[in-house]
């Protein structure tokens, strides 16, 4: 206790934030999967984006090209959606967070899968499917934001 606190404590810079201890995270626990199938979708997002830089150049049109980088794109951006979702349940524990997760997987399995297989296939109808795995995507998102306003 210094002089002139009046005999209060100094609070400590960490008082008062919740702090996650990541090791009591089970098994079973929604944050698990979340991350697993964050870290997961990301790695298969910079294959896809390699494979398209290295692989497809040349061999595709222009127009392939840039469909196939939209799916890789969108792809990656939603995997880091996903972890950031696994660490948003980790700290504010609910197993509400599992449903934007399963909405953006699925939507990511949608949007981008069309995509891939459009630019690689040229089958234009798949294009019409698109919109689905973006309107999955949204959701996740709208979803996960109204979790953080009435839940956390």
């Amino acid at each position: 206790m210094g002089s002139g606190d009046g005999g209060r404590r100094k609070r400590s810079r960490a008082q008062g934030r919740r702090r996650v201890d990541f090791r009591l995270i089970g098994r079973d626990s929604p944050h698990r999967g979340l991350l697993a199938a964050g870290f997961l979708l990301a790695g298969l997002g910079v294959a896809a984006g390699a494979f398209g830089a290295h692989s497809l150049e040349g061999r595709v049109s222009a127009d392939a090209l840039a469909i196939f980088d939209t799916a890789a794109r969108y792809h990656m951006l939603h995997a880091l959606g996903l972890i950031l979702l696994g660490l948003a349940a980790a700290c504010w524990p609910d197993a509400a967070w599992r449903w934007p997760g399963l909405l953006m997987l699925c939507g990511v399995a949608v949007f981008s899968g069309t995509l891939y297989a459009l630019s690689l296939s040229g089958i234009g109808w798949l294009g019409a499917i698109t919109p689905v795995g973006g309107a999955a995507l949204i959701a996740g998102w709208l979803w996960a934001g109204w979790i953080a306003l009435t839940r956390t």
